[in-house]
């Protein structure tokens, strides 16, 4: 049923007041894999506003220099890479091209991946490697070139990963995707641990829906509505606000906090009581939430 009109629905700020200093990031540069468009430029989006220099990486080169111009009208500098993320000799290159032409990579944001609906039986061994190795290998290769970086500078860093709140539940359709954010968020705790003493931090947002021009389905009104019913806090996430929280706890105002899987879902997780809906197998269903029939 549609949010009933006596709900409080709160909203975040304009895009133009993010939730800290200008110069938060000042003298830093950020890495931001997949950073050419979605949820990865938001991310990138939001260094930039704390005063970051931005390097954009994606295979698309082309969508990349997209993201990197729209980063650059909030007048820092910025450079656009095309790398694909499972190979460590494309990960390596391309941190020595950003350092090249930014300086040291201090900030590293991990988003690069890949999604799309299938019901289980049916996803091939192509399907299954392309959508995990991005998220899995990526995550890792990156992570790990950025600390060897870090530890050999004898300078800290931070580091924020893209995850997702259905790895503790999975999610119709989405075995390959659950799996792969469950393994990055394993590795954020693993990683917390071994760079700690560094004064590396590595946390990740589970992240809920925040719907895009992007997204599977869109950012249409059509698409957003049904989502909007189902979640507590009565609206779907507004990409800022996943780029702000991402870049904030790689800030010095969360200086303290790593090893932490924070869940951003306007509270959709918890959407469970002891009377719902009929439970219907995603493949007896008529329309499923991706659009299958």
């Amino acid at each position: 049923m549609p949010v009933p009109g006596y709900h409080i629905v709160a909203e975040p700020p304009p895009f133009d007041q993010p939730p800290y200093p200008h110069d938060v990031f000042a003298g830093q540069v950020v890495l931001v894999s997949g950073g050419g468009s979605g949820m990865g430029l938001a991310m990138a989006q939001a260094f930039a506003q704390g005063g970051a220099s931005v390097a954009v990486m994606g295979r698309s080169l082309e969508k990349a220099e997209a993201g990197a111009a729209t980063i650059a009208a909030l007048g820092v500098k910025t450079h656009a890479m095309s790398c694909d993320v499972r190979m460590a000799d494309q990960v390596a290159a391309a941190f020595d091209e950003a350092e090249r032409v930014l300086g040291p990579v201090s900030l590293l944001a991990n988003n690069a991946g890949a999604n799309f609906p299938v019901l289980a039986e049916a996803i091939s061994v192509n399907a299954w490697n392309a959508v995990t190795r991005i998220a899995i290998d990526g995550t890792f290769l990156c992570s790990a070139e950025f600390a060897r970086r870090q530890i050999a500078r004898g300078q800290g860093g931070a580091i924020v990963n893209n995850s997702a709140q259905y790895i503790w539940t999975g999610f119709p359709g989405d075995a390959h995707s659950a799996a792969a954010k469950t393994a990055q968020a394993t590795m954020t705790r693993a990683m917390a641990r071994d760079w700690a003493g560094h004064g590396i931090r590595v946390n990740a947002v589970a992240a809920g829906f925040f719907p895009h021009a992007t997204s599977t389905r869109g950012d249409g009104e059509d698409s957003i509505e049904p989502l909007q019913n189902m979640i507590p806090t009565g609206r779907t996430g507004r990409i800022r606000e996943f780029g702000w929280l991402s870049a904030l706890i790689c800030s010095p105002l969360f200086g303290a906090m790593t090893g932490q899987v924070i869940v951003q879902d306007g509270g959709e997780s918890l959407r469970r009581s002891l009377m719902m809906p009929d439970f219907i197998p995603p493949r007896e269903r008529m329309e499923g939430p991706w659009g299958w029939k």
